[in-house]
């Protein structure tokens, strides 16, 4: 395998738009972010991003998508949905019809794959939920509410009324977009076969973070999933991720040290037990890790708050302590997924990175429950883990390229603030030079 120097790329999976909305409001449209909302008309193009990225030395992307971006005429991938009774049939896209020349999702998806291999780019096309209203919070190919952030503080984002379970839904849910297990192996044919158009799909990311499995039953379907995708295609990639620590019932999975607990998707424990039954030269592993940016743990914390984690930590005013735990959060790769990189197991982490500002430039419930940290505590977190898999040979792909995430933003700078310039959403400067200083020290080219 090429050395992976890659970036994700999102959008195509499904935003969230707020629920007081001007248009599509609580809606989830799928739409690649690039630097160009309908009301400003920067000038920047998909092309223009695949040529700066490329030269910055990025030669392969994790492109997140859902079923719903597979669906030609998904009503939230068709671009008329997005300014209501708008004249103008692009709707959002009035002002950048060159820059984004899409009007369906699927449409979207297969020109990005096609001008990718015209840019010698590799695609690492990942099923990111089962929903492109879930998103990241799904856990498993038929979820259903109650959701982890339903009761996040200060969260505005929630989808209680969303369900991917074609039955036993609570009374929350108004709308299912039933999803399951021969749908999931449908669409990971579906992309096997793209991969024969578009031979720069390099692999499959099968589905994202699926906290809500045990390690065998997460196994038993990435086998089928192999399975599946071998009788299309003998020539892509399978990307197998971990599992979480505690199902969404609050059952404990088995990791390890309970005091070293891994990030959703980083849980590979349960390998030595129960191996992959995937053939090594087809099989990728690929874990996912983040920082107090994304999620504190408790190995972040100093002495007096080793035993807390997340929001209780920040309402208890704890202290994060990232270089005196080091050796902690070693340990911790080490056990989750480190351990098959020594047994030569291709390893490429699927996601890592972070808001190198937190708890600045984050929503306002978060930066007051940890506004008593003043230093730089993600950014040496990333700097920490670049070291770890500098001396493992461990490749990763970096979220993100664009500076969307509420949570991590980009490798390109935001001009958007939630405090200071809320208005400038969607809106992209140049590269953020902490960031791709760190992605050149991880690929050896700075």
């Amino acid at each position: 395998m090429f050395p992976a120097r890659c970036g994700n790329w999102f959008g195509l999976e499904g935003q969230h738009e707020p629920k007081d909305a001007e248009s599509n409001a609580n809606g989830a449209p799928l739409e690649l972010y690039i630097g160009n909302m309908w009301w400003v008309d920067s000038g920047r193009t998909i092309q223009q991003t695949m040529t700066e990225i490329k030269q910055l030395g990025i030669n392969m992307i994790r492109l997140p998508i859902t079923p719903q971006t597979l669906e030609a005429m998904n009503e939230q991938g068709m671009t008329r949905v997005w300014n209501g009774t708008s004249k103008n049939p692009n709707g959002r896209l009035k002002n950048t019809a060159s820059a984004y020349p899409y009007d369906t999702a699927r449409k979207a998806l297969e020109g990005f794959l096609s001008l990718a291999n015209q840019n010698g780019l590799k695609v690492l096309v990942d099923i990111h939920s089962c929903s492109n209203y879930l998103g990241w919070r799904a856990g498993k190919l038929d979820s259903k509410p109650p959701y982890v952030d339903a009761t996040r503080v200060g969260y505005d984002f929630t989808r209680e009324e969303y369900s991917c379970a074609a039955t036993g839904n609570p009374a929350s849910v108004t709308t299912v977009q039933a999803y399951n297990e021969a749908k999931w192996l449908e669409n990971l044919r579906d992309i096997a076969t793209l991969a024969k158009t578009y031979p720069n799909i390099i692999g499959i990311d099968i589905f994202n973070e699926p906290w809500d499995y045990t390690w065998d039953e997460w196994a038993t379907l990435s086998e089928k999933a192999y399975q599946a995708i071998d009788a299309v295609n003998k020539d892509v990639l399978i990307f197998v991720e971990g599992i979480g620590s505690a199902l969404q019932d609050g059952t404990d999975v088995e990791h390890g040290d309970q005091f070293l607990n891994p990030n959703w998707g980083e849980n590979f424990y349960g390998f030595t037990q129960r191996p992959l039954q995937i053939p090594r030269n087809r099989v990728v592993l690929s874990p996912h890790t983040y920082g107090p940016a994304v999620y504190v743990q408790q190995h972040h914390m100093d002495g007096a708050c080793s035993e807390l984690h997340g929001d209780e930590a920040g309402e208890a005013k704890c202290q994060i302590n990232i270089s005196g735990n080091v050796s902690k959060m070693k340990a911790s790769w080490e056990e989750h997924f480190g351990f098959l990189r020594d047994q030569n197991y291709a390893i490429v982490i699927g996601e890592f990175g972070g808001n190198m500002d937190w708890p600045k430039k984050t929503r306002a419930a978060e930066n007051e429950m940890w506004g008593h940290i003043t230093t730089n505590v993600d950014e040496q977190w990333q700097n920490a883990f670049v070291d770890y898999m500098k001396a493992e040979s461990i490749e990763a792909c970096y979220w993100s390229i664009n500076p969307e995430s509420a949570d991590t933003y980009g490798i390109y700078k935001h001009k958007y603030d939630p405090v200071s310039a809320e208005d400038a959403w969607g809106q992209w400067d140049g590269f953020d030079t902490r960031k791709t200083n760190l992605l050149k020290r991880l690929w050896g080219t700075n």
